[in-house]
């Protein structure tokens, strides 16, 4: 099975702009997203956490902030992939509202 077979929600490539703020255990950055669903994201970082680290994600979206926790499902040189495991639902319908004009787009 591809990648994309496996993905529960489609993703799309994120804008150049939109930055991710993490945090897993004492390791905090910022960094750029290559990709963005409501699953998860693809977070672009030269210094990955560990496959199956927990992470707090923090994202400002126009619609307002997004937090989420989330795991580190696979990591490349380029980045880490992260499913989120726990979202309110007010987060949740921000990221929604946030995804529509990009889903749409692609």
């Amino acid at each position: 099975m591809g990648e994309a077979e496996l993905r529960r929600y489609p993703r799309v490539m994120a804008p150049r702009n939109l930055l991710v703020a993490w945090q897993s255990g004492t390791r905090r950055a910022v960094s750029a997203l290559e990709s963005i669903g409501l699953g998860g994201l693809f977070v672009v970082t030269q210094q990955p956490v560990p496959v199956l680290s927990t992470m707090k994600i923090l994202m400002d979206l126009p619609f307002g902030e997004v937090r989420a926790r989330a795991i580190v499902r696979r990591v490349l040189p380029r980045g880490m992939a992260v499913e989120f495991i726990a979202m309110t639902q007010e987060d949740r319908a921000r990221l929604n509202k946030a995804l529509l004009p990009m889903l749409a787009a692609s």
